[in-house]
């Protein structure tokens, strides 16, 4: 029989899960579409490799397994499954078309909205993914500043400007690997000390899961005016969720361009990238960046949907209030278990992180002990609490029951030094890292 969502005597049965998995692996290299998404990052042996079907909060796998899930399509999902208003969008476009022969009214009906919201969007364009519009992003920034160099912080996509100073650079030309930098969130001076007439541009996540300090990101954007350079901010995470109009609105910081694709049409791929006229208007004639599909009228459709909804149900602010209350019950627990020096819910309550460190243990290994026990409570956990609308308070108050039940357990294993003994499938994996040696250091 299938697990639910309850307190199940066993883990789930994933007979049809490994089965698929095994099918995969004949014909597929990588097995997975998106690493967050693989089977690296949940336990393999015990946890779901494949979902089938979603409905608001909850997703059930191929074997009929039933949980609540915290990733929620790992972000897209700001609202949850099958939500009727964007269902019904999508499913009055489909009658009528999804791709045509000639630009769609929904392109300029959605740039206008994205205009009204987001406060730097004095022009708008629509690619399909977050990569897409980071790397167009990076490359108008370079034509309009003629510079070539460029300041990262954060994750940004599988294009070669970015993915070159991580682990997973090969294939890249050492060329463009010398042109990218990384620098450390809400370290200023060293951003200071190496922003010089060669750099383009600064793209970074606003906040990933550790908070801007205060006057950050004002002071980033004085220096990089004053160096002419464009700031670029990657609102992937941020963007429809921390605010309507992203980090920019809720920081009152305007970088020069951004770019979001997550959340803003509610699982459908759509990304846009937004800001300054004078700078946009490059795609015009000078900088190429096109493809077929974004124009797509069915993800323009739910992107409209999408933030209508936001807009009537104030979802930036449901979010904050469910997401705070999962991080400040958790955050409770533990002190109240003499273990917050073990573990903490970080982040903005729109999208928080379980953070586990104790003297002589492995992270992974503590972490893949509480996705296996939430597993077999029926919880689809990967670290985050990816909030959408439609978590209910009671799904929060039972994740909460979880956390109380399996906490005390992964304390007195610590202690025992046997966590590691406990574990019923494989450890997991890291995804890849940056590159130490490409630490911000230019000036020329």
């Amino acid at each position: 029989m299938a697990n639910q969502v309850e307190f199940n005597n066993q883990l789930p049965k994933i007979e049809k899960s490994q089965a698929l998995y095994e099918r995969g692996l004949q014909v597929q290299h990588p097995i997975t579409q998106t690493l967050a998404k693989g089977p690296g990052q949940f336990s393999k042996g015990v946890a779901p490799i494949y979902l089938k079907k979603g409905k608001g909060a909850r997703v059930w796998d191929v074997d009929g397994n039933e949980y609540i899930d915290f990733n929620m399509g790992i972000g897209p999902l700001s609202l949850g499954y099958c939500i009727p208003e964007i269902d019904h969008a999508i499913q009055e476009q489909l009658k009528d078309g999804i791709t045509f022969s000639l630009m769609h009214p929904l392109e300029v009906e959605l740039a206008e909205k994205i205009k009204q919201i987001i406060p730097n969007a004095e022009a708008v364009k629509f690619s399909k993914t977050g990569a897409d519009v980071t790397s167009a992003a990076v490359r108008v920034a370079r034509a309009f500043t003629g510079r070539d160099k460029v300041f990262c912080c954060g994750y940004h996509g599988w294009h070669d400007w970015y993915i070159g100073i991580t682990s997973r650079g090969k294939g890249i030309p050492e060329a463009l690997k010398n042109l990218s930098f990384t620098f450390a969130f809400n370290d200023i001076e060293s951003i200071k000390n190496a922003l010089d007439e060669t750099v383009a541009c600064v793209i970074l996540e606003p906040f990933i899961f550790e908070k801007p300090q205060e006057g950050f990101l004002q002071e980033l954007a004085e220096i990089c005016q004053a160096n002419g350079t464009l700031l670029i901010f990657d609102e992937m995470w941020s963007g429809f969720r921390i605010a309507l109009g992203g980090a920019q609105e809720y920081f009152g910081v305007k970088p020069d361009l951004a770019t979001y694709s997550k959340a803003c049409a509610n699982g459908m791929p759509l990304a846009i990238l937004t800001g300054r006229t004078d700078v946009m208007s490059l795609f015009d004639n000078e900088v190429f960046s096109f493809t077929t599909f974004g124009g797509e009228a069915l993800s323009l459709a739910a992107s409209m949907a999408t933030i209508e909804f936001m807009e009537t149900h104030k979802v930036p602010e449901v979010l904050a209030t469910k997401g705070a209350y999962i991080q400040d019950s958790y955050n409770q627990l533990a002190k109240d278990l003499g273990m917050d020096q073990v573990t903490a819910c970080v982040g903005y309550p729109c999208r928080s992180m379980l953070t586990y460190q104790a003297p002589n243990q492995d992270g992974l290994v503590l972490k893949t002990f509480m996705q296996q026990e939430l597993l077999q409570k029926g919880i689809l956990w990967g670290g985050f609490h990816n909030m959408c609308y439609s978590h209910t308070q009671e799904d929060m108050e039972y994740t909460m029951r979880a956390y109380a039940e399996i906490l005390p357990r992964l304390k007195a294993a610590i202690e025992a030094d046997n966590v590691r003994s406990l574990l019923k499938g494989d450890v997991l994996e890291a995804v890849f890292r940056k590159v130490t040696d490409h630490n911000i250091k230019p000036r020329i």
